[in-house]
């Protein structure tokens, strides 16, 4: 079993939520979509080369997005990451993976 931490800007969080719970990835037994979400604000300064979905090259930008937490099943997480990334606005999302230990 994995957890995937991944951050979305607020407007975009259901699309790319849905697009990962579509790979599998959510589920917790009898139950589907699972997920934590807290809100919070990102911060980024695209440099030269970047095209930004939000903000300007060279600029600071502070965006309102969510901080979204599921798990996944060990056969599904690359799947999962790679339904996050093509879901996702930004062309550079930031996310985390680990491996949970069961007991």
């Amino acid at each position: 079993m994995y957890k995937l931490a991944f951050f979305v800007p607020v407007e975009d969080a259901e699309a790319v939520k849905e697009a990962v719970f579509a790979s599998g990835a959510g589920r917790i037994g009898d139950y589907e979509a699972c997920c934590f979400q807290t809100p919070g604000t990102g911060q980024f300064r695209p440099l030269s080369g970047a095209d930004p979905h939000i903000g300007r090259v060279g600029d600071l930008a502070r965006v309102e997005e969510l901080k979204v937490e599921l798990v996944c099943e060990d056969g599904l997480i690359r799947e999962a990451v790679a339904a996050l990334k093509a879901a996702h606005p930004y062309e550079e999302p930031a996310y985390d993976v680990w491996k949970l230990e069961t007991w």
